[in-house]
């Protein structure tokens, strides 16, 4: 929980003085894209090691 709290202020504070709404919120939309895309591969990863893909 320490360390989800850490990253939390850590993601409020990179954008808490980015001053442009536009650029705040650009980089706020590809920051969680990002996310998503890691999740995704990180999903595929673990499919193909239950399913017993031979690297």
């Amino acid at each position: 929980m320490k360390q989800f709290a850490f990253l939390r202020e850590l993601y409020l504070s990179a954008f808490r003085d980015i001053g442009n709404f536009l650029v705040r919120n650009y980089f706020k939309l590809f920051s969680w894209f990002c996310f998503m895309l890691f999740a995704i591969v990180l999903y595929a990863f673990v499919y193909r090691l239950l399913t017993g893909y031979a690297f």
